[in-house]
């Protein structure tokens, strides 16, 4: 049942969405591959850029179409993206008959409960009636904020990950569980979210008496073990995904100091185009805020939120360079609530977030949009 703060997260999301939507018809008109062109293209195509060809070729032709295999020429390592996304897309398409349209509802509909979820979660740990409204003001402002409404995993993963934890503060393990294990399905990152609920289990068991519990938090370890049996079937190689990423997007392991020196020299060392090396900057001011983050949530021994945050860092930090951050704080809910918590402290903190990163917010989605890369 919707209470009145549900139905003011939804309308808030809801009119997010439309400004996301009229930029994007914006961005066709304004912003054409062909500046002497004069007709615009769908605004569908808008949103139709980077990993959703990916997301899309999986979605109709599977993992492994005709005799194609990883390390033939003009293989994509497709095998790096898991299958929650894609088969999804798939599902929809046989109602929806756009690709693009068929993507974009999953992430809309996803994206509607994943908000209801982080309005609750903030609710729970900040007792204010305005916390949860505030988390999700920040979080759907947030830059990145465009790959919510996009056809892109981050909406799915939310929705399964951010009810399952939701659950777990509700001791409701068997529920956290299979959440947890559809999060799995979505991306890696849900491996992440299972070892804060196994740490969040192991601080409460003795005060709650869980401990019949146990087994369950065993369930999100299976897709990704089946998802790696599949591929060692197909390939013989059981982490098929792991290398197609270090073939495609150079997240072969390197030590962070490492990691942080080659994304330092790609943003300001002009090896790379101002286009990218702006993006290299931003991966490095997200590291040093996740960094922050994780700090400041073991100070307060919120242990399994630090898990968390901080196993992400690790795998987004030990690439040959920092790739993806600024998408991945859309996946840190402790971020959103620890704003919401500081903005009712000190109410100018809305204000200054609102003027400072909305504009961030726009600036991301039209280089998105216009086929930039974003990420």
């Amino acid at each position: 049942m919707l209470g009145k703060e549900d139905t003011d997260v939804l309308f808030l999301y809801v009119v997010t969405r439309a400004g996301l939507w009229t930029t994007a018809y914006g961005a066709t008109w304004l912003f054409p591959p062909d500046s002497r062109t004069r007709h615009a293209a769908s605004p569908l195509s808008a949103w139709q850029q980077w990993d959703w060809w990916h997301y899309l070729r999986i979605a109709q032709e599977g993992y492994f179409p005709g005799d194609l295999r990883p390390g033939m020429e003009g293989w994509d390592n497709r095998e790096a993206f898991f299958p929650g996304f894609p088969f999804t897309l798939r599902a929809v398409h046989a109602v929806v008959p756009d690709w693009a349209a068929a993507g974009l509802l999953v992430s809309f509909a996803a994206g509607a409960v994943a908000v209801l979820a982080l309005a609750r979660i903030a609710r729970d740990h900040v007792p204010h009636p305005d916390a949860g409204r505030r988390a999700v003001l920040f979080f759907l402002l947030s830059p990145c904020a465009v790959f919510l409404a996009a056809g892109y995993t981050e909406a799915l993963f939310l929705a399964f990950a951010l009810p399952a934890w939701l659950a777990a503060r509700r001791r409701a393990w068997p529920l956290a569980a299979v959440l947890a294990a559809l999060a799995t399905t979505v991306r890696v990152s849900g491996l992440f979210l299972a070892a804060a609920l196994a740490v969040h289990f192991l601080t409460t068991v003795r005060a709650h008496r869980d401990g019949r519990a146990l087994p369950w938090l065993l369930l999100p370890a299976l897709p990704p073990l089946a998802y790696s049996w599949y591929l060692k079937s197909r390939t013989g190689d059981w982490m098929a995904w792991k290398h197609a990423e270090e073939r495609g997007w150079y997240r072969d392991f390197h030590a962070p100091w490492e990691a942080w020196r080659n994304t330092w020299e790609a943003a300001f060392g002009h090896t790379t185009s101002t286009g990218y090396a702006v993006e290299f900057q931003a991966e490095l001011l997200t590291m040093v805020l996740g960094l922050a983050l994780t700090g400041f949530l073991l100070y307060r021994r919120r242990w399994p939120e630090a898990t968390y945050t901080g196993l992400a860092l690790v795998a987004l930090g030990t690439s040959y360079w920092y790739m993806s951050l600024p998408r991945a704080t859309l996946l840190w809910w402790p971020l959103w609530v620890s704003l919401a918590a500081w903005s009712l402290r000190a109410p100018r903190i809305r204000t200054a977030y609102v003027c400072l990163v909305a504009p961030l917010m726009t600036l991301c989605a039209l280089t998105f949009l216009t086929g930039r890369w974003a990420g």
